[in-house]
């Protein structure tokens, strides 16, 4: 992200609103992470602003996706005016025009009051998102014959040309504690005018049906961010989890455990290759599991394979172990695996050669592909409270799909259902209950994998109810050839959750969205929706007991939210209001609800990155992109 220019006050040095001296090269120059710095983020994306304005989906661009976006009148750069939007001023950094009958929004301390004069106007705010990413990128509305969603190869593609074509304008400056171990007090974003929805929470006590906690004051502070990393070509850095102590990110050659809330480096696992898959699940004990390349880039070997699976133990920042299996079904060379999950004590990885698994404390093995004379392998595993495969057989033009529950420390099959014929690719939504989506006879059209929901009696095998979800009406996503990277649904309460499409709003301008719920056992819609509110845009990220965590995806004039939604009553709780300064939502936004890694937990958020790609020629050095931006109540 850009670094505007700053004022004549000196902006803090990793604080909002800290004193700092000048950093190298004079304020705008990129300023380096609390400690050990990952390297610089290339250049993401200013807007070219959506139809509709801020706040709707944006248009896929001229030439389809993973095509350069031209450029924006004015150049990469100038802001844009939306549609049915009050004019933006030319120079990035000038107060903002506000929307008729809302009071201006001042900007707080610490963030850039305006350009120095004689300073060119710097890029406006990135409209994303799995990330995420994915990774990140956000909702694209259907269009007739096209796609809004794409799968895992597309997004890589995506991401590297936006990377390189465009820059996305505005920094946040860090939020620093007192000194270095020092409890001195946090300096807070200053966040003036209205908030969208900003309101009190209890006093601490946990929500019903969850453990979350509603603040007594639901304003947050920006917590830390690390840059992205130096990278020469598209990278994934997919994995990210949160302990009770440490929040962990996957890095370039290595697995990083930060201070929750300084974000300062406290220990590193250094990898032999990059990480390629990771597993979202983890432990009681916090361990988990990832799959990596068997060494770097070379002249020899451009794209070393994904052969390696490996524990983590995040407790105390460990490899615990690391391994790769060989099978009569990949010519006896090492498996390439393309994801990993971990249910109980076992991980599961699998790929187009098959799949193996391992038990988590000591990597024994517990299978691995057999020679198989119908051809069959298993594609991918979903993990967590059980362990479900999603195994293909037949020849490539006549595939047959099966969906098994599984003894997870044996791999035999409990239960199984065959998936409709034709069907291509499965993505295991839940385990438990078991629920599977896909794309039926290619009908969804937009690139989301999902035309149908099949919620499955695990014990039996035998399919409970097929549940049509319209691509057009609904907006989960399963974009992807991966069993388990379904996105934007949460499952509980004997329902799924999932948001609709987003529509034009009751407001002068800016779409939204719901979230509503359809019965696994019925199928049918339940009564009652969760709204997202005049140009916000819900979506699930995971279920806390039987209520739902979702974010709320602001407009351009606006912080984040996060939210509890009463799994029955549909009733909304605010947890968290992000600050609405200008530079924060910059950075807030350049991260795709479609793409990107959203964690809540316990009052802090962390929105990371699953792709980097290496800088734009064109970018200069007071370009600061982001790998991690965290927020805070606590």
């Amino acid at each position: 992200m850009t670094q505007p220019p700053q004022p004549p006050s000196e902006p803090p040095q990793g604080g909002f609103g800290a004193p700092q001296d000048p950093p190298p090269g004079g304020f705008g120059a990129p300023t380096p992470p609390p400690s050990d710095p990952l390297g610089k983020q290339p250049p993401a994306a200013p807007p070219t602003p959506p139809a509709g304005g801020y706040g709707s989906p944006p248009t896929p661009p001229a030439g389809g996706y993973g095509s350069p976006p031209p450029p924006p009148p004015g150049g990469y750069g100038a802001p844009q005016t939306p549609p049915g939007q009050p004019p933006q001023n030319p120079a990035y950094g000038y107060p903002q025009a506000p929307p008729p009958g809302q009071p201006p929004t001042q900007p707080g301390y610490g963030f850039p009051q305006g350009p120095v004069p004689g300073q060119p106007g710097m890029p406006g705010q990135q409209a994303y998102g799995y990330p995420t990413a994915p990774m990140q990128p956000q909702y694209v509305a259907p269009q007739p014959g096209g796609g809004k969603k794409f799968n895992t190869q597309m997004k890589i593609i995506v991401a590297a040309v936006v990377a390189v074509v465009l820059i996305v304008g505005g920094g946040v400056i860090y939020a620093s504690s007192g000194g270095d171990g020092d409890s001195g007090k946090q300096d807070e974003a200053a966040s003036a005018g209205a908030t969208g929805g900003e309101g009190k929470g209890g006093e601490g006590g946990g929500l019903a049906g969850g453990t979350e906690k509603a603040p007594a004051d639901t304003k947050a502070k920006v917590g830390f961010q690390l840059p992205h990393p130096k990278v020469t070509d598209t990278t994934v850095v997919a994995g990210s989890w949160v302990t009770d102590k440490v929040y962990v990110k996957t890095g370039v050659y290595e697995v990083v455990g930060y201070d929750l809330a300084k974000g300062t480096k406290l220990w590193s696992i250094p990898l032999t290759g990059q990480v390629c898959a990771a597993s979202r699940h983890m432990s009681k004990d916090y361990r988990t599991a990832i799959a990596f390349e068997d060494g770097k880039p070379s002249a020899e070997d451009k794209y070393p394979a994904c052969t390696q699976v490996g524990a983590l133990d995040l407790a105390t920042g460990k490899l615990m172990w690391s391994k790769s299996v060989t099978s009569a079904r990949s010519g006896d060379e090492p498996i390439r695996f393309g994801e990993v999950t971990l249910s109980g004590s076992t991980v599961a990885a699998g790929g187009t050669s098959g799949g193996a698994a391992f038990n988590l404390a000591n990597g024994a093995e517990l299978w691995k592909p057999k020679a198989d004379t119908n051809n069959c392998y298993d594609m991918g595993y979903g993990g967590g409270e059980a362990l479900a495969v999603v195994r293909k057989c037949g020849s490539y033009d006549s595939p047959q799909l099966t969906v098994q529950a599984l003894n997870p420390a044996t791999g035999a099959p409990l239960s199984s259902y065959d998936m409709p014929a034709g069907v291509e690719y499965a993505s295991i939504v839940s385990t438990k209950p078991l629920v599977v989506a896909a794309d039926v006879g290619d009908t969804a059209g937009d690139g989301s994998s999902i035309s149908d929901f099949f919620s499955i009696d695990a014990a039996t095998g035998k399919l409970i109810v097929r549940i049509s979800a319209d691509a057009d009406k609904y907006a989960a996503d399963c974009g992807s050839t991966e069993v388990e990277q379904c996105t934007s649904l949460a499952v509980g309460n004997n329902r799924i959750y999932v948001p609709t499409e987003e529509h034009e709003g009751g407001g002068e301008y800016g779409d939204t969205n719901e979230i509503v719920a359809f019965d696994l056992t019925t199928g049918k819609l339940v009564g009652g929706k969760a709204d997202a509110g005049d140009r916000y845009t819900l979506t699930p990220l995971r279920m806390d007991g039987s209520n739902v965590i979702a974010y709320k995806k602001p407009p351009y004039d606006k912080g984040g939210q996060i939210v509890s939604i009463d799994g029955s009553t549909f009733e909304e709780t605010v947890l968290m209001v992000n600050p609405d300064d200008e530079a924060v939502r910059d950075a807030e936004t350049s991260f795709s609800t479609d793409y990107a890694e959203f964690i809540y937990e316990k009052g802090r958020l962390f929105i990371s990155e699953q792709m980097v790609s290496e800088p734009s020629k064109s970018s200069s050095l007071d370009d600061k992109q982001y790998l991690v931006v965290s927020f805070s109540t606590v």
